[in-house]
């Protein structure tokens, strides 16, 4: 069986930055599914997170039902629900209390949204889990955003801590933290502000990312070093954000030679990464990100392919083989991923 995992599509976000509603971005992924027996979706597929379900929902429709379509009647989608679409499963999950698994089956009609969500992947058969999925005996997939508890501050880009408010031991004790986090302030300001601010914010919450490296200078935090802020968050990411999954995975109870996730964008390991560091303290679990589909322009401004922040990661999965991190978009000019770029930026 091939399967191909990607996440963080994030349809229907306020700021245009996902980049499927760009019809070439979408004819790549559509043709990418030949020959793909099994498609997860990760997480973090309808931007629901920014209070705007109806407009989100709206551009998230014509992308899933053409996705749905291209698998056909004899092909498996899996459904992963994120911490940007948790509207999709979270009440039924959180009704499970202590009865929740790691990989426990939700049903399609678990909430309005979810059944309407299903039903737009139509005629593919659709299998929805929570928090993760069992792909192979040996490879747990989940969409990574339980890592945020682990780190300071409390999102994708903070730094690893190893104390907690509380234990958290199994996915019902993750689901019920539920202090705000980073990425809920972050989702508000998108909300509440009008557009050309939002996107001001958004710029000024990607340097806060790439402020997260203590010895930055602040003369290098510009947009105009792009680069940078990539190394920086490609650090953060393999030297917290992995350490921080591979710590999750341990109190889940989860034993796996491999695990892929997504939340943090960021496709990997890519060439010239670390082997080292994409593993647990013990060198297992071996750890792979699918990347996303949003074109970030802090990170990409004045960029290219192949990086690993750059949109249409995804993770391809040879029956019970080894996960390999591809580039899906590499091919694709930069005009085809992104909007017009806001004024701010030069």
């Amino acid at each position: 069986m091939r399967t191909l995992v990607i996440s963080d599509l994030h349809l229907g976000t306020r700021l245009g930055r996902d980049v499927l509603r760009h019809p070439e971005a979408l004819a790549v992924l559509l043709d990418a599914l030949e020959g793909i027996d099994r498609l997860v979706l990760l997480g973090d597929v309808i931007e629901l997170a920014e209070g705007r379900p109806r407009q989100a929902l709206q551009l998230a429709e014509p992308v899933l039902r053409a996705i749905g379509e291209r698998m056909g009647a004899d092909r498996q989608i899996v459904l992963v629900p994120g911490n940007h679409d948790r509207a999709l499963a979270r009440s039924w999950a959180r009704a499970q209390r202590a009865g929740l698994t790691v990989d426990a089956l939700v049903p399609p009609n678990a909430t309005a949204l979810l059944a309407k969500v299903v039903g737009w992947l139509a005629p593919a058969p659709v299998e929805v889990r929570t928090p993760g999925v069992w792909l192979s005996p040996r490879v747990w997939a989940t969409h990574g955003h339980y890592i945020d508890r682990h780190l300071l501050p409390e999102s994708a880009y903070g730094w690893h801590r190893r104390r907690v408010v509380r234990k958290l031991v199994g996915p019902a004790e993750y689901e019920r933290a539920g202090r705000p986090s980073m990425t809920w302030v972050e989702t508000l300001v998108t909300r509440r502000l009008p557009r050309w601010l939002a996107s001001l914010a958004g710029g000024a919450a990607d340097l806060v990312r790439a402020a997260t490296m203590p010895s930055l200078p602040r003369r290098l935090q510009s947009h105009r070093l792009a680069p940078v802020a990539r190394l920086v968050l490609g650090m953060q990411m393999q030297r917290a954000a992995n350490p921080a999954l591979a710590h999750v995975v341990q109190r889940l109870g989860v034993e796996a030679d491999w695990v892929i996730y997504g939340h943090v964008h960021r496709n990997g390991p890519r060439a010239g990464d670390d082997v080292a560091l994409w593993s647990g303290p013990d060198g297992l679990p071996r750890l792979a990100n699918t990347g996303c589909w949003i074109y970030e322009p802090l990170l990409l401004h004045r960029g290219g392919a192949p990086h690993p922040y750059w949109p249409g990661g995804a993770v391809v999965l040879e029956g019970d083989g080894d996960p390999v991190a591809v580039g899906l978009l590499d091919g694709l000019d930069v005009a085809a991923l992104h909007a017009a770029r806001p004024r701010w930026i030069r």
